[in-house]
């Protein structure tokens, strides 16, 4: 058993290196990943694609055609949006797009999400993107809403963890209500 605990915390001390790295060979972010879950996400996603017209937008779980025409309006290029659907909860926003971050030679990417929603997905990002030599700078959307519980938070770390050892998410117990709000 403590052979066991030892390899398990090796691996999971590779992650800060591993992140450490991506910022080393990426230290800006290189694109943006939004996780859908409001309109006022998206919003700020397009006012800072303005200011940086030359990196690719990622939205996981969102953009309504409503919103879609939002960021045409604000003058971004639809060729820039990649609009991922595959995601059921936080933890598949991760885990659906993390081999298009690879393919694409991604390193470093915004995260923007709610303020409410984003300590649990920057320790979602942490475990899955960092896994896969992926950094992120959190970008917070102001909100009104309670931050979610410490709880919530460690569930789904751990589901990212079982998703880092087996590719499992566990997001076929959706029924049996593993994750609700994005």
């Amino acid at each position: 058993m403590l052979a066991f605990t030892g390899f398990l915390l090796a691996l999971l001390l590779i992650i800060p290196v591993r992140l450490a790295i991506a910022k080393t060979q990426a230290p800006l972010p290189q694109a943006f990943l939004t996780l859908g879950g409001g309109p006022e996400r998206e919003i700020l996603t397009a006012e800072l694609a303005r200011w940086y017209p030359s990196l690719e937008i990622w939205v996981s779980s969102g953009l309504s055609p409503k919103e879609t025409r939002m960021i045409q309006t604000a003058g971004i290029s639809l060729t820039r949006l990649h609009i991922d659907r595959r995601a059921v909860d936080t933890v598949t926003n991760f885990t659906s797009l993390v081999s298009d971050f690879k393919q694409n030679h991604i390193k470093h990417l915004y995260l923007i999400t709610s303020d409410f929603h984003m300590p649990r997905a920057q320790a979602i990002a942490t475990i899955i993107l960092g896994s896969q030599g992926i950094a992120f700078t959190p970008v917070s959307v102001p909100s009104r809403s309670s931050p979610e519980s410490q709880l919530h938070i460690l569930r789904d770390c751990v589901r990212g963890l079982i998703w880092v050892f087996t590719g499992y998410t566990g997001a076929e117990l959706k029924n049996t209500r593993i994750d609700t709000q994005l």
